[in-house]
């Protein structure tokens, strides 16, 4: 099977790193992409918004043959979701790690822009929930590699118009809210959930426990986990 990843805000192909080789060595195919404008300065990447980053995911679909997998990580669910909205006839299965399925209209979030650009705004930006199971080093590190992104990319709305999305198996991945959690979201069905709800083949991976929380960026502290979670997804 091919396995398309796609990375969350400020992360490259190289995030995947640490999970990709136990998806080979299952004897799938993975393909690790960087998102266009990562890294690039304003002037190069003033233009560039979700659009594009689902187009790109897009046409990898389209350079293989055969259905694919498509793992999006945070923001990358969005993008992911959108391919999945524009080749709901490719893809045989979506797994976000550790976000949910955007709405028409959705977006990622809003972060600091500087120069024209988004960095990465460090580690004390988040709650420490997401942050929980990250080592200084491991932070250290993946500080060091975060690029910065499109201004338009995080606040752009995302455009859904095939509702057969809906209908291709989805797994979440999900390490900063409990399985229960989200199970609960799902039966109220609030307005900013409603894609969620309405998604007719749903499982949901845990990732740590109680008294091993995870968080945000498991690819960086459980890369083994997130990589048997993937393989349980499509098994």
């Amino acid at each position: 099977m091919h396995i398309i990843l796609v990375p969350g805000l400020w992360l490259d192909a190289s995030s995947w790193g640490d999970v990709d080789p136990a998806l080979e060595a299952a004897g799938h195919r993975t393909h690790a992409l960087t998102m266009p404008g990562v890294g690039a300065s304003a002037t190069e990447s003033a233009g560039i918004g979700i659009a594009d980053w689902i187009a790109a995911t897009v046409a990898q679909i389209d350079r293989l043959d055969g259905p694919v997998v498509l793992v999006g990580h945070s923001g990358g669910g969005n993008v992911v979701y959108g391919a999945v909205d524009a080749r709901p006839d490719r893809v045989a299965r979506v797994v976000f790690l550790d976000t949910f399925p955007p709405g028409d209209g959705g977006s990622i979030s809003e972060f600091p822009v500087v120069d024209g650009v988004i960095p990465f705004p460090g580690w004390d930006f988040f709650d420490e929930a997401d942050i929980v199971d990250l080592d200084p080093q491991t932070r250290t590190e993946a500080a060091a590699r975060a690029k910065s992104v499109p201004e338009r990319v995080p606040t752009d709305p995302i455009r859904l118009t095939d509702e057969r999305r809906r209908a291709v198996a989805a797994t979440m991945i999900t390490g900063t809210v409990p399985e229960a959690q989200i199970r609960e979201i799902i039966a109220a069905a609030p307005p900013w959930a409603a894609e969620l709800a309405a998604l007719e083949h749903l499982d949901i991976i845990e990732l740590g426990a109680p008294e091993d929380p995870a968080g945000h960026w498991p690819q960086f502290s459980r890369p083994g986990a997130v990589a048997e979670a993937i393989l349980q997804a499509i098994s």
